[in-house]
């Protein structure tokens, strides 16, 4: 029986996955977190197989949940549940420690799909996007601008491109605004950019946004 942990902020979305799972024989949801505090709790003070963990719940660093929720329980099995596409965040997150990415489009079979393939210590990406990136190791083309930036940088990168403004993206990360205003300046530092249009240009042409 695979034993399963599901973090997510709103309720709904955790009772419809609980749903899914509950229609399959051998798994089980005997868990859930409403985010990234209660998970890392839990995971200390229980023994679970899978989580199947949001992306985006606020005040959560996705990435340092995931090294964090390794390094107490390193047998234990992520898959990333996300609204974002597979371009944007897969590749940190399975070299966070993450062992699949899952777009929440995906049909409810693909989801047990994916649990029950992490559960046995193997990788779940789509095969669309394993496609993508075998081609890009195959044409030898050079890694993208935005493979330079921090982790934090690049969700904050995330963020400003989706349209988000310096506070609304303060107030999600539980961070100041001076903060911020300094990972965008790193950002267009680093990637040679002058102002946010350049960034949602950039991110729109890397489909790094919807």
């Amino acid at each position: 029986m695979v034993k399963i942990i599901i973090a997510d902020d709103h309720s709904i979305v955790r009772e419809g996955l609980k749903q899914i799972i509950a229609d399959t024989p051998d798994m089980m949801v005997c868990d859930e977190a409403c985010d990234g505090s209660e998970l890392i709790e839990k995971v200390l003070l229980n023994k679970y197989d899978v989580v199947v963990l949001d992306i985006t719940m606020p005040g959560t660093n996705v990435l340092d949940v995931i090294k964090r929720v390794k390094r107490q329980r390193p047998a234990i099995h992520i898959l990333i549940l996300s609204m974002h596409p597979e371009e944007q965040y897969a590749v940190r997150v399975l070299k966070a420690g993450a062992s699949g990415y899952l777009t929440k489009e995906s049909a409810p079979a693909e989801l047990v799909k994916a649990i029950r393939k992490v559960s046995q210590g193997r990788k779940y990406i789509s095969t669309a996007f394993a496609e993508n990136l075998a081609d890009t190791l195959l044409s030898g083309r050079a890694e993208p601008v935005h493979a330079t930036l921090s982790d934090r940088e690049y969700q904050v990168l995330c963020m400003i491109a989706s349209g988000e403004t310096v506070k609304h993206i303060a107030d999600n990360l539980f961070l100041s605004e001076k903060t911020i205003s300094t990972y965008r300046s790193r950002i267009m530092q680093k990637m040679n950019m002058k102002n946010n249009a350049e960034i949602i240009h950039y991110a729109i042409k890397n489909m790094l946004v919807q």
